[in-house]
């Protein structure tokens, strides 16, 4: 066996043991029943449908991988600042609240949180609050300008 196939069957297990790791954890706080009931909505619909949006930020916490329990275990979760539906998909930009804002993983929450939603049908992009970056440190804030694809806008 090669050694790039050696890493990648190492990438491919631990990615596996994460996300079941993931899914136990919120599996425990929260029940299967509301999760699919969550995963199910429309986020169109709702947005549309529902003034206060109560169900949106549950039902776009449903829609992210691992990210998901590092969030929920460490205190931490997203705002909505701002929508936009445009060509019948939506933008949005997000912060973050809670323990998130000062962890030092942030940068990668952010990575993950983008990824995660922009593979959901209904939405365009996910971009985040400039004052969100303007609280990171500079070597933070210049990884996440160079490094990553992810869009600070103001609101």
């Amino acid at each position: 066996m090669e050694e790039d196939d050696l890493v990648e069957m190492y990438r491919a297990e631990s990615e596996k043991s994460i996300k079941e790791e993931s899914e136990q954890r919120i599996n425990s706080s929260i029940p299967m029943k509301e999760r699919i009931r969550l995963r199910s909505i429309s986020l169109i619909d709702l947005i549309s449908e529902d003034p206060n949006h109560q169900d949106l930020i549950p039902s776009l916490l449903e829609r992210l991988g691992p990210v998901r329990s590092a969030l929920d275990g460490h205190g931490g979760g997203i705002i909505i600042n701002k929508i936009d539906i445009e060509n019948n998909l939506l933008n949005f930009i997000l912060t973050l609240n809670g323990s998130c804002i000062a962890c030092g993983a942030a940068p990668s929450t952010l990575i993950g949180i983008k990824y995660d939603l922009e593979n959901d049908s209904e939405i365009n992009s996910i971009c985040f609050d400039q004052e969100l970056l303007d609280s990171f440190d500079e070597l933070s804030r210049e990884f996440l300008v160079s490094q990553t694809n992810i869009l600070f806008k103001s609101t």
